[in-house]
C-alpha cells in the first residue's frame, strides 16, 4: 500500500440522537413561538430578536454536528491531517520532523479528556471514536496523536515512508 487515506466522522448512536433532539427543539421552538404564541422559558413569544438569536445558534450547533469530520492521510511526504471545520487546511507533518511514530491503543478519556480536538498531559489529539491512533512524537518534543479506525493500514504506510 502506497497512500493511507481515512475520512472518520462523528456517526455513533447517540451523536445522531443530539442532531434529532436539537432539531426536535427547533421544531417545538418554532411551534411554540409562532402558531401557540407562548413563551418558552425566559423567550416570549413577542421577543423575535430572542426568538432569531436561539433558532440561530440552535441551528448553527446542528450544523456543527454534521460538518465534524476527521481527515488524515500517510504518503511520501508525510502525515497531513484536517479536523474540519475547526481546521480549514489541511496541515502536514513531514517525515524528517518525527523522530518516533506507530499505532497504538489509548484511553481517549483518561489520556485526553475524551475525543474531538483536544489537548491533554501528553499533548494534542484529534479523535472522533475508538480508542486507537496513530501517535506521533516530533523531534521538536510535541506529541499529536491522530484517531483511526485502520491501524493495521496506517501502520503499513508508517513504515513503507518513516525512516528511523
Amino acid at each position: 500500500m502506497r497512500v493511507f487515506s481515512e475520512i472518520q466522522r462523528f456517526d455513533q448512536w447517540w451523536f445522531y440522537l443530539l442532531k434529532f433532539i436539537s432539531l426536535g427543539f427547533l421544531g417545538y421552538a418554532c411551534y411554540t413561538w409562532f402558531v401557540l404564541e407562548e413563551n418558552i422559558s425566559n423567550v416570549a413569544s413577542d421577543n423575535l430578536i430572542a426568538q432569531l438569536l436561539t433558532i440561530t445558534t440552535v441551528f448553527l450547533v446542528t450544523i456543527l454536528f454534521f460538518l465534524l469530520k476527521l481527515e488524515t492521510s500517510i504518503d511520501e511526504r508525510g502525515i497531513s491531517y484536517r479536523f474540519y471545520p475547526f481546521q480549514l487546511t489541511t496541515k502536514l507533518i513531514s517525515w524528517d520532523t518525527i523522530n518516533t511514530c506507530s499505532t497504538r491503543r489509548y484511553n481517549p478519556i483518561l489520556e485526553y479528556g475524551g475525543w474531538g480536538y483536544r489537548v491533554g498531559m501528553k499533548g494534542k489529539a484529534l479523535n472522533v471514536k475508538g480508542n486507537r491512533g496513530i501517535q506521533i512524537k516530533l523531534k521538536n518534543g510535541k506529541q499529536l496523536l491522530i484517531g483511526t479506525q485502520k491501524p493495521d493500514e496506517a501502520l503499513q504506510v508508517i513504515h513503507r515512508y518513516f525512516k528511523r
